[in-house]
């Protein structure tokens, strides 16, 4: 098998298409992406029927664009890298179908790859704008937050991850998106929660902060989601659109304390001084606000990549599958999807 210094990655795990290509240095060359937010709008959440659809509209046209946009041709690319785990299946199976097709028809390499290691190793990515530190590299502990994910992470070299800490329950972004549903924001909510919650008072309202007093590493943000509901239903609807700022900066500070508070007992546990804040959550301003403050207080090394690499996106699956592709790893034709990380993909450590 020739050497593998660059790959065509696509992203389909959810309501994003993301294509990109990765160079061997974590150096990414293109990424483009289409976007679904304006189709599932209307049913204030994500449809995986119209999710599907999309892709296989999006797909092969963003795939070419890339390689024009590059300048490139199949002959300079030496690997194929698709997620298949976890995620909607519908979604997956375009992104998958349409990656085996390519890599038979061009005799490329293919692997799939999992769309949390992605996030995992999202802070090694670089460009022409941004860069990590220089001397940033494992072990390090990760805390990846997203609508669909929040754990923490051990991460000691490329396929030794360990999950040290998670929700019990809801993740957080899942908890921003359906209170924003509560109070009459639009679709995505946790971005409209972070606008309206910048001209808040983050200390109006007293919500729960479950499970951030216990000596673990576990996290629950459903007791959350039901006190803020119990205390919408007691407010009339000109109260609530009057106070809508605070209560949204209320409801996000109860949020990113719970997440800041068990990233520092990691930190107490594992004696760990570089940390990364990774998945769509992290776009949160407060979140990161927080997060640098902590870092700057005990003298880490905080790496959050930038937003382009937090979200779902190609360029963190290109290089997540360009590295097991150079340890000779491939997929074959029964490559297929999955909703849930395989049995070895992570290890647990929950105490």
């Amino acid at each position: 098998m020739r050497p593998i210094n660059c790959v065509l990655s696509v992203e389909t795990s959810c309501d994003d298409t993301s294509v990109a290509i990765v160079k061997d240095n974590g150096f990414v060359v293109c990424q483009v992406s289409a976007h679904q937010d304006l189709q599932h709008a209307p049913y204030g959440g994500i449809v995986p029927e119209i999710a599907s659809r999309n892709h296989s509209v999006a797909l092969l046209p963003l795939i070419i664009h890339v390689l024009e946009k590059a300048n490139l041709t199949w002959k300079d690319i030496d690997g194929l890298t698709v997620t298949n785990r976890p995620g909607l299946i519908g979604s997956l199976i375009v992104g998958i179908m349409t990656m085996k097709s390519l890599a038979q028809a061009n005799q490329i390499p293919l692997i799939g790859v999992n769309h949390l290691e992605g996030h995992l190793l999202a802070p090694f990515l670089k460009d022409d704008s941004y860069a990590p530190p220089a001397d940033f590299n494992y072990p390090y502990l990760a805390l990846a937050v997203s609508g669909g994910h929040s754990s923490l992470y051990w991460v000691k070299a490329l396929g030794d991850y360990t999950v040290v800490g998670t929700t019990k329950d809801d993740a957080a972004g899942e908890a921003f998106d359906k209170f924003a549903k509560m109070v009459g924001l639009g679709y995505p909510g946790g971005i409209q929660v972070d606008k309206a919650a910048q001209s808040g008072d983050p200390t109006k309202y007293d919500f729960p902060r479950s499970l951030a007093a216990e000596d673990n590493l576990m996290m629950s943000f459903s007791g959350l989601k039901s006190s803020a509901q119990r205390l919408l239903d007691k407010m009339p609807a000109e109260e609530i659109e009057k106070n809508l700022n605070d209560l949204c900066a209320s409801f996000q500070e109860a949020i990113v304390d719970v997440l800041v508070k068990k990233m520092l007992r990691a930190i107490d546990r594992f004696q760990c001084k570089k940390i990364v804040l990774t998945g769509g959550v992290s776009a949160n301003s407060r979140l990161r606000q927080k997060f640098n403050e902590v870092a700057q207080k005990h003298k880490l090394q905080l790496v959050i990549p930038p937003l382009r690499y937090c979200t779902d996106n190609a360029a963190m699956i290109g290089y997540t599958g360009l590295l097991h592709l150079q340890r000779g790893e491939t997929a074959d034709l029964s490559l297929g999807p999955s909703s849930q990380s395989v049995q070895d993909d992570f290890k647990y450590d929950l105490q």
